[in-house]
């Protein structure tokens, strides 16, 4: 694997919730010296990053409603829209992980379709909250939505402290049932090796605030 193409799938991470303008300029800063794909951040920084990114090429993320996306649906719709408006080119929207522990599977499809239509979307489901069986019926579920990626967790997901093999096994379900979306691994993804074994599974993009210490394994 090449240090570019590696660097491409890259969504270089900052959603640390007491982050300063400096910490968000650093990783922005990171994000052109490397060419990630994109740069993910909180809702706060979308205007900012927007700014410093404009021309490079590099995605505006903006990450919606962690950590278990339960705001009411008209809030979560107007997080999303003013994303749009201070500059978001995609969503990383966190389904209602509540509803799906209870089975309210169309209710979520009816969320995410709207949201669908806001921005690009790659939807986080949680998987470290879920049954196998709740990852391939939320997996579905995104694809219907319209989403264009389903992605497995975000900042307090269980699966951050889980064995990688379970990571990469909960994308093998991911991949089978929702065939033709892109797969987003994250949560606890820190090397070079972490990264490998993630597009093995099926992984298209990588969630990671590690994302220079990747890159300079390549080099090493």
């Amino acid at each position: 694997m090449e240090k570019i193409n590696i660097a491409k799938i890259i969504d270089h991470t900052n959603i640390i919730r007491d982050a300063k303008k400096e910490d968000i300029l650093k990783t922005c800063q990171e994000a052109k010296k490397y060419g990630f794909r994109g740069v993910c951040v909180r809702l706060e920084w979308i205007k900012l990053v927007a700014a410093k990114l404009k021309g490079t090429g590099i995605k505006t993320i903006a990450l919606i409603d962690p950590p278990i996306g339960d705001s009411p649906h008209k809030k979560r719709v107007e997080m999303c829209k003013k994303a749009k408006r201070e500059g978001a080119d995609e969503l990383d929207v966190v389904m209602n992980i509540v509803d799906a522990k209870h089975e309210r599977w169309d209710k979520i499809l009816h969320d995410l379709r709207e949201i669908c239509k806001i921005l690009p979307t790659k939807v986080i489901i949680g998987s470290g909250y879920l049954t196998d069986e709740e990852i391939i019926k939320a997996s579905q579920i995104v694809k219907k939505s319209g989403a264009i990626c389903v992605k497995t967790a975000t900042e307090k997901d269980p699966l951050e402290h889980r064995e990688l093999k379970e990571k990469f096994y909960h994308l093998k379900l991911m991949k089978k049932a929702a065939p033709g979306l892109l797969i987003k691994a994250s949560g606890g993804i820190r090397t070079l090796k972490d990264v490998k074994e993630a597009i093995k599974a099926g992984a298209d993009i990588i969630g990671t605030s590690s994302g220079v210490q990747i890159i300079k394994e390549l080099v090493k």
